[in-house]
C-alpha cells in the first residue's frame, strides 16, 4: 500500500495530546503540505490543545472532548460518517486514541511499528512505519511522511497569532531588555524543581545580566502555588503572569523571550517552535529523547546520575521511553549548573 504512488486527496491525523507532541506534529504537517500541496488536511485533536494548533491555516480541525468520554466518540462517530480519507496517520498510541481511529474509514491506517506500538495500536492499523530506536519524538514521528514517501524534513513551526496574542506579548516585552521566561511546572510533580532554586536563577539573571523574569504557566493550584513561592523567594521583582494567559499568548511571549527555563513540560516544545532557547531541566526524563529540539545543548541533564541512583543501571541501559519519576530527582539538578548554563547561553546569543 505505500509508499503512494502520487499526492493522496485527503489525509486524517489522529494526535490528541499532550500540547508538546502536537507541537512536534506541526513541522510533520508542514513537511506533508509542502510536497502535497492538494491534498486536504485534517486533525483530529483535543479541546486544550486545539486553542493553539487550530491556528493554522489550511487545515481542517476535528475537536474531540476527551472529558466526554464515550459521548465524545460518538460525538466523533456521527460528525465522520460517511467520509473516507486516503490515509489515517495514526500518532498516538493511547488506546483512547486508536478507540477513536476505530471511527475513522481509510484504507491505509498507519501506526507505529510493532516494537513501538504500545497499549495494543499495532490492532488498530494496517501499515506501520519503518522500526527505529532511541530516536527523539519528533523524529519518530518523521517516520510517518516517510512511510508514505516524503523523505525531506522540514523543520517549520509557523502558526499565524492572532493581534491580541501579539500585543499581550508586547506590553510584557516592550523593549530589548533580556527577557528571561520562567514556567516552573510540568503536570508530572515529579519533574518539577524547586521554587527556591528558581529563585536564585532569577536572582543571577537580574543582577548580573540585568533581565527582565517573568514566570508563565497554566492556572491549576499547582502552579499558582509555585508561582507565588517564587516571588516570595525571589529578592529580586518578578512578573507573575502564571494562569493569566492563552496558550497563543503564552507563544507569543516566548517569540519576545530571550530564554525559557523550564522543566520537562509543553512550552519547552513552544519556545522551540518560536526558536526561543530553552534552558531545560532534565532529570526524570531523557532530554536525547523529550529534549527541546533545538537546544538540548542547553539542558541541564542529570538523567544518568538519576539512572545510576535509581534505577542502579547506566542510562543507556534502560528502556528508551524509561522515566525515573522519583521523589528528590529533580533536586539532582543544582542551581550552579543552570546559573552556568544561563551565563553560557548569553554569551552565544549576544
Amino acid at each position: 500500500m505505500l509508499p503512494f504512488a502520487e499526492a493522496p486527496r485527503s489525509v486524517c491525523i489522529l494526535r490528541l495530546s499532550a500540547i508538546g507532541d502536537t507541537c512536534h506534529i506541526v513541522p510533520v504537517l508542514r513537511t506533508m503540505q509542502a510536497a502535497w500541496p492538494a491534498t486536504r488536511f485534517t486533525w483530529i485533536i483535543a479541546k486544550s490543545e486545539s486553542r493553539l494548533m487550530g491556528l493554522i491555516e489550511g487545515v481542517e480541525f476535528i475537536i474531540v472532548d476527551k472529558a466526554a468520554g464515550a459521548r465524545g466518540i460518538a460525538a466523533l462517530r456521527r460528525q465522520l460518517a460517511r467520509r473516507t480519507f486516503d490515509a489515517l496517520l495514526h500518532m498516538q498510541v493511547a488506546l483512547r486514541a486508536s478507540l477513536i481511529a476505530l471511527q475513522v474509514s481509510a484504507p491505509v491506517k498507519l501506526g507505529f511499528d510493532r516494537r513501538r506500538a504500545r497499549e495494543l495500536q499495532w490492532l488498530f492499523t494496517n501499515a506501520r512505519i519503518a522500526e527505529r530506536s532511541r530516536e527523539h519524538v519528533l523524529d519518530s514521528f518523521f517516520g510517518f511522511p516517510a512511510a508514505l514517501g516524503i523523505k525531506e524534513r522540514l523543520l517549520r513551526w509557523d502558526i499565524p497569532l492572532p493581534h491580541a496574542a501579539l500585543e499581550y506579548a508586547r506590553r510584557l516585552v516592550p523593549d530589548a531588555t533580556p527577557t528571561l521566561v520562567i514556567s516552573p511546572c510540568s503536570s508530572h510533580v515529579a519533574r518539577n524543581w524547586r521554587a527556591e532554586r528558581y529563585a536564585e536563577v532569577a536572582e543571577h539573571a537580574v543582577r548580573r545580566h540585568g533581565m527582565r523574569v517573568i514566570l508563565a504557566g497554566g492556572p491549576g493550584e499547582l502552579e499558582q502555588a509555585t508561582g507565588v513561592a517564587i516571588e516570595r523567594a525571589a529578592r529580586v521583582p518578578v512578573v507573575n503572569q502564571i494562569g493569566r494567559d492563552t496558550l497563543p499568548e503564552l507563544l507569543a511571549l516566548l517569540a519576545r523571550a530571550t530564554a525559557l527555563l523550564s522543566p520537562d513540560s509543553g512550552p519547552v516544545h513552544m519556545a522551540t517552535m518560536v526558536a526561543t532557547p530553552v534552558l531545560g531541566l532534565y532529570g526524570a526524563t531523557n532530554p536525547a529523547r523529550s529534549g527541546p529540539y533545538l537546544s538540548r545543548q542547553w539542558c541541564v541533564n542529570a538523567y544518568a546520575e538519576a539512572a545510576r541512583r535509581f534505577r542502579h543501571r547506566e542510562a543507556d541501559e534502560l528502556p528508551w521511553t524509561t522515566k525515573i519519576e522519583e521523589p528528590g530527582v529533580m533536586d539532582l539538578i543544582q542551581v550552579e549548573e543552570v546559573i552556568a548554563k544561563l551565563d553560557e547561553l548569553l554569551r552565544s546569543h549576544p
